[in-house]
Order: C-alpha cells, then sequence, then structure tokens
C-alpha cells in the first residue's frame, strides 16, 4: 500500500506567522491555490485557507491588513510522510479534514489532499476520508 510519501505534493507554499490576509489571499491568487501553511521557521504554526479568509474575517467586514495566523487554524494535525494511506484516510475522516501535512523529523515536507487520496491512490481511500468529512454536515 502507497504512503503519503508517495502521493503528498511537495511544493509547499508558505508564507510567515506575520503575513496579511491580503497578502496570503494574493498569494493564493498568484499560485491558484486555496490553502497556504503559516510557518515560523520550520515549525507549522498553522494552515488558512481562502474559506477561511472569507467566513472568519471577510464576512465580519475585518480589516485584510490583519494577521492572517489570526484566522488560520492552528495545532495543525499533521502525519508522518511514512504513514500508510488508508491509516491517513481514516484519520482525516475521524478529525474530518482535507488537507493533511506530512512530515519527516517533524519538519513539514509535503501536503496530502482529498483530491491526492482521490487521483493518485487506488482502492477507496478518498471515499473512506470523504465520508468522515462528510458524516456531521449531512442532513
Amino acid at each position: 500500500m502507497p504512503t503519503l510519501r508517495d502521493i503528498m505534493t511537495r511544493e509547499l507554499i508558505t508564507t510567515d506567522a506575520g503575513a496579511t490576509l491580503k497578502e496570503v489571499a494574493s498569494l493564493m491568487a498568484q499560485e491558484d491555490i486555496g490553502t497556504v501553511l503559516i510557518m515560523d521557521g520550520d515549525e507549522l504554526r498553522g494552515i488558512i485557507t481562502d474559506r477561511d479568509i472569507v467566513v472568519r474575517a471577510v464576512a465580519y467586514g475585518h480589516d485584510l491588513g490583519s494577521v492572517a495566523n489570526d484566522y488560520a487554524t492552528g495545532n495543525v494535525f499533521s502525519m508522518d510522510s511514512g504513514t500508510d494511506v488508508t491509516e491517513a484516510a481514516q484519520s482525516m475522516a475521524q478529525r474530518q479534514l482535507r488537507r493533511l501535512p506530512a512530515t519527516e523529523g517533524g519538519r513539514v515536507v509535503g501536503i496530502v489532499s482529498l483530491g491526492d487520496l482521490s487521483t493518485r491512490t487506488t482502492g477507496n481511500a478518498d471515499q473512506t476520508a470523504l465520508e468522515g468529512i462528510s458524516a456531521d454536515t449531512v442532513g
């Protein structure tokens, strides 16, 4: 069975903890992505998505010059890049995660999304993760 290392995206788009919402949104537009990792050196401080910016900041009229880290999800769950994809999908389902940073020696070396599970694996790892994520949002 493949591991996270086999399917992860290695080209990480990151910013520092002092970046503003506008800077992060501009980076997302430039890179055509919806997620940015917020780093303090080699340490993962948070993860922010385009949805976080809209729902947590713009919807409340917050200033786009605000520090993005204040709107990010902190205490980000990650798994070692050698973790079996099936185990990772189950963890993503249990925690309702759409993206999972992969680490080696405590450093973030990649990220795995639901799309990666869908397009880069065989079997039903993507279905396992998606069912867990969707479980509490249906009905």
